[in-house]
């Protein structure tokens, strides 16, 4: 491919300069994790959360053991919550409130209630961490592939505008804004065009996507979750005519809902393209369901999530591709922040403490009060250990906890390498949804209002072999009509999708299928408990979250269904 080998040079070079720097920290990450809070408090000392937090005072610490001691003492542990009055200053065109100056751009989230959380990301941030990260990350795949980038590449990432603050600020996707700013040359393995990212229905923009991979021979294709994949592939085989003929003619089907100018712009790219199209038709008629290593076979890196719930999907996708190709770790990359990168061909990320400044509380704490707790650093973590864990970054988070819990696996020199578990604290997340208790509370709160209809306990667990959720009721009138049922459960998916904005997209891409519903018997949550009391459960203290992701007590409400 024209150009290829300049990608290859840059990498290259800029590669191994920006591997020095981790291997460098590597050799003690004590080190470079005190240097790293001193520098994050050196650049906000000035802003009102760092004179409010006495930055100045914990910077004046003269050893690292007094440094960190001042920083606990000084900074609480934070929840989104507690930082949202702050960041909704910034939103309104304040500035110097958590940092210094204003953000560059919103990153969004689910949040636990309707409004979703929007991450302000600085400039010095989006610089030095996120922008180096994507490219060691481009290193690691040259490292393995050094032929992956001779041809083209897609990736599925976010919109890069989605909304703006009240003062004018983007709202928008992180990987969506990397892959914006990408060098000119490296931009070109791509086979979409960039507007692509900018449609507005998803439907319309992933169709786009496929449409002109599907065009080229793709050598590297990312997606965070591998329930895409299957999305992609599912897309390949029900709209397999419709590719055909666009790629064929030249075209963009008028069935998608596409902004003009966009449509423009896209279009303006396209040509026809019968030998392509003959090509897939053989291929199709050869093999009937097509599969990306038929389409792509000279696939040499997929890059994707491969630990923590993606197992499932991923078993969908055995023998899908070609192999000898390098199924890539993704890594941990949340909105919040990107704590590290894969550096082998495994699955754990390896903590950068030269960017972030991290802390851990063990798993066994969790349930302890917040002060009694103990905030472990990088530096003092164990393999096989579990924990959550808590970052504080250039943008503004300070302590603040990921609900995330991670599992420390070994080490890259003294960095520790971790391994995402699943979510915690009532956060279900089959595939990026990040569906809390909460919202599913009051989901059904608002469902029994609608409809007139008591429940005595209810309760829902996640299915990731099925990709969906099942709800079970126990309602306090015993007549409940199928319709009505059927209705009572449609009206809790359609809350959900309404203060979930990941649920909703899950829900629409039919990544997560329509919830399943389950009448209980009656005192149901009488016979659970006593079950559980039973089996060593603490009767004063039991406890239960409304929604989980926990085979063993999912179980055992399978088995309080009514007959």
């Amino acid at each position: 491919m024209k150009g290829s080998w300049k990608v290859r040079l840059a990498l290259g070079t800029v590669g191994k300069i920006l591997m020095t720097a981790v291997n460098k920290a590597s050799k003690n990450c004590a080190v470079s994790e005190e240097k790293t809070l001193r520098g994050i408090l050196q650049f906000a000392r000035s802003s009102e959360w760092g004179r409010v937090h006495n930055f100045d005072h914990i910077l004046a610490a003269p050893t690292s053991e007094e440094l960190f001691k001042r920083w606990q003492e000084n900074v609480p542990p934070a929840e989104y919550e507690d930082l949202a009055p702050f960041i909704e200053r910034h939103k309104n065109g304040e500035a110097n409130v958590l940092f210094p100056g204003k953000p560059m751009m919103y990153a969004t989230t689910s949040g636990t209630t309707k409004e979703p959380k929007w991450i302000p990301i600085t400039r010095q941030y989006y610089k030095n961490v996120y922008s180096k990260i994507s490219k060691i990350w481009l290193y690691s795949a040259y490292k393995y592939k050094p032929s992956v980038f001779d041809d083209a590449g897609t990736s599925i990432v976010g919109k890069v505008i989605e909304g703006y603050a009240p003062d004018g600020t983007i709202c928008g996707s992180v990987s969506g804004i990397v892959r914006r700013d990408l060098p000119k040359f490296i931009k070109a393995i791509y086979a979409e065009h960039d507007d692509v990212y900018a449609i507005n229905d998803h439907r319309a923009r992933y169709y786009c996507i496929v449409r002109m991979g599907l065009e080229r021979d793709i050598r590297i294709l990312v997606t965070p979750n591998p329930s895409t994949i299957i999305e992609l592939q599912d897309s390949v085989n029900d709209s397999f005519e419709d590719y055909v003929s666009d790629i064929e003619n030249g075209t963009l089907s008028m069935k998608l809902n596409i902004e003009d100018e966009y449509r423009k712009s896209i279009s303006s790219v396209l040509k026809p393209n019968p030998k392509r199209a003959a090509e897939l038709r053989a291929l199709k008629e050869k093999y009937g369901t097509l599969l990306p290593k038929h389409y792509w076979p000279n696939l040499q890196v997929l890059s994707t999530w491969k630990c923590g719930n993606t197992y499932v999907y991923l078993d969908k996708l055995k023998n899908a591709f070609p192999q000898d190709m390098f199924h890539q770790e993704f890594g941990f990359f949340a909105t919040e922040c990107c704590p590290g990168k894969v550096l082998d061909d495994g699955k754990a990320t390896t903590l950068f403490t030269h960017m972030n400044y991290l802390e851990f509380v063990p798993q066994e704490e969790l349930e302890l009060p917040r002060s009694q707790q103990t905030f472990l650093r990088p530096s003092q973590l164990q393999k096989g250990r579990r924990y959550a864990m808590f970052v504080t970054t250039y943008a503004g988070l300070y302590r603040y906890n990921m609900n995330d819990l991670v599992e420390v696996t070994g080490f890259y020199g003294t960095l520790p390498n971790i391994e995402m578990v699943q979510k915690i604290n009532g956060i279900i997340s089959m595939t990026g949804e990040k569906l809390h208790e909460r919202q599913f509370i009051e989901a059904v709160q608002e469902a029994q209002k609608e409809m007139n209809l008591n429940l005595n306990f209810f309760v829902g667990f996640a299915d990731l072999e099925a990709s969906t959720y099942h709800f079970y009721y126990e309602f306090a009138d015993n007549v409940v009509a199928r319709q009505q049922l059927k209705d009572f459960t449609i009206i809790v998916d359609n809350k959900l999708k309404e203060v979930n904005m990941e649920y909703k997209a899950k829900r629409e891409s039919h990544r997560i299928k329509h919830p399943l519903t389950h009448i209980l018997e009656e005192e149901s949550f009488r016979k659970f408990k006593e079950r559980c009391v039973a089996q060593g459960a603490r009767d004063a203290q039991f406890k239960m979250n409304r929604l989980m992701q926990d085979e063993t007590r999912h179980a055992m409400f399978k088995e309080l269904v009514k007959k």
